[in-house]
């Protein structure tokens, strides 16, 4: 991409972007193609760094206690041995990958501060690996708990340690290689919009990027299918699980243990499931035309930088300290550092 260029039609729209920017969002008269590529140009600050505010306090939550959750994982043999919590680590250290980079690329854009084109791509690339890595073990997860429940005695043997190290790799290796061909098409078909990578914004991009050609408009289909097939994955895993489970008499009384985690975990997946459906209709309402571009950036912006960061910080939360094992050595960490601190110096 041609920088300079792109500075010389900043200069040269700058004048008629201020000329028109009172009647941005009521004018229905003015060309969308326009308006999306002044957006990329001169995006509106304060709004801007009102988006910024979710994403750093969800990464400060998430900095408090992913990696305290990892170091227990890490640090104790007879639990980095289990399937669960490899998994559990995984994708924890997927979600803060990507809250660490997400809130970096939102606070460059709040701050206006543009990327070579190159630099935008990784940056693009890592987000899009993390976060289909955070969603694949998500369904791992799910699928982990179904044997257990399902085939208490032949768990072991089916989900050996070392056969869990090599699910996290091939996890790894298709969460590399399923965004790798999507942006492989981006560019060899020049789908990027002039100016946009130097904005660097995830809303913006994909919802440019996704009125492109028919081969992006087609990996645009082949993500949704990939994401429903999670979804229909983990929803006929749940299913069978609680009718399996419910002649056991579990889900009689509503506060136990086993319905409480159910309730989590449910409420985990659908944060982290909803807002990709969320952006997969409005990207489909964008696509064919029954809601302007402009509108799509402003829920993309929600989405991208609400509704996928949310269950980021609330997985933690809700899903990783619900385990005894974990919950017991974050507790004798926490009460050996108070007597440390209680305990006088030796004379």
């Amino acid at each position: 991409m041609d920088f300079s260029g792109c500075a010389l039609v900043k200069r040269a729209n700058v004048t008629a972007y201020h000329r028109r920017e009172t009647e941005f969002n009521s004018s229905s008269d003015l060309d969308d193609a326009s308006l999306l590529e002044e957006w990329a140009l001169n995006p509106p600050s304060t709004n801007m760094k009102m988006f910024l505010i979710p994403p750093v306090v969800c990464l400060v939550a998430g900095a408090l206690i992913i990696p305290t959750i990892l170091f227990v994982i890490f640090s104790r043999f007879n639990i980095r041995k289990e399937t669960r919590y490899m998994l559990l680590g995984n994708a924890l250290f997927s979600d803060l990958i990507y809250l660490l980079f997400y809130t970096l690329s939102a606070a460059l854009n709040a701050a206006h501060v543009h990327l070579p084109e190159e630099a935008c791509i990784l940056l693009l690339f890592l987000l899009a690996v993390a976060y289909c890595g955070g969603l694949f073990t998500a369904a791992a997860i799910v699928l982990d708990t179904y044997i257990a429940i399902l085939f208490p005695l032949r768990y072991v043997a089916i989900l050996p340690p070392s056969r869990t190290k090599k699910i996290i790799v091939l996890l790894w290796m298709c969460s590399g290689a399923f965004p790798g061909i999507f942006f492989l098409v981006l560019s060899s078909t020049h789908s990027f919009m002039p100016c946009v990578l130097e904005m660097c914004s995830v809303p913006v991009t994909l919802i440019l990027t996704l009125n492109g050609t028919d081969a992006v408009k087609l990996c645009f289909w082949l993500s949704t299918t990939v994401i429903f097939l999670c979804l229909s994955l983990i929803f006929c895993c749940y299913a069978v699980l609680y009718f399996k489970t419910k002649q056991s008499g579990i889900w009689e009384n509503i506060c136990s243990r086993a319905s409480v985690t159910f309730l989590m975990h449910n409420t985990v997946l659908f944060f982290y499931f909803f807002p990709l459906l969320v952006l997969f209709v409005e990207s489909f309402l964008c696509i064919n035309f029954v809601i302007r571009e402009q509108t799509g950036i402003w829920i993309s912006l929600t989405v991208c930088n609400v509704l996928m960061i949310l269950p980021k910080a609330l997985f933690p939360f809700l899903y990783g300290l619900r385990y005894r094992e974990i919950s017991a050595s974050l507790k004798s960490i926490v009460r050996r550092k108070h007597l440390r601190l209680v305990l006088p110096a030796p004379s």
